[in-house]
């Protein structure tokens, strides 16, 4: 596997984005540091955002990721090289969509994002598996922070 260099970020303008602005450069757990670097926008621009514009920019993130992530899977020669982030950026947003206040409830989005992103329970291993290119890299995290946002609905409704 190609090791990343800070040069990576800055062969496509597209790898900026796909490697989390530096955050998949991490060697270790290069998606749990992607997640962390998805807080920021979060906290300080997204869930400020009423319902219908927070999921308008969760669709575009998400298309607008299958072409970065495929141009940066195309450069580093790997499928879904684990520096590529922006995958973990757009499934933690997913699994806040409607999140209820508070510190406690944004930890639980972030703990299950990397649960079921780690896990892969099915379907998402099959997609992880079957899918190709840059829809590919994105379906499994999409699926990972649908499956978060169900157990944290279910669990505000219960709680």
């Amino acid at each position: 596997m190609k090791r990343l260099h800070l040069a990576d970020l800055w062969s496509h303008p597209a790898n900026l984005f796909a490697l989390g602005f530096g955050s998949g450069l991490a060697p270790r757990a290069p998606g749990t540091f992607g997640t962390l670097a998805a807080l920021p926008p979060y906290l300080f621009w997204l869930q400020g955002l009423s319902l219908p514009w927070f999921l308008a920019v969760i669709v575009l993130s998400f298309l607008l990721g299958i072409w970065l992530c495929d141009v940066t899977a195309r450069d580093l020669g790997v499928h879904d090289h684990p520096g590529i982030v922006w995958d973990e950026f757009v499934g933690l947003w997913i699994s806040c969509i409607a999140l209820p206040t508070g510190w406690p409830w944004l930890l639980a989005a972030f703990v299950l994002f990397r649960f079921f992103d780690i896990l892969k329970p099915w379907p998402i291993r099959w997609l992880d598996r079957k899918v190709p290119g840059g829809l590919g890299i994105m379906v499994d995290d999409l699926l990972a922070g649908l499956f978060a946002l169900a157990v944290i609905q279910l669990a505000a409704v219960w709680l």
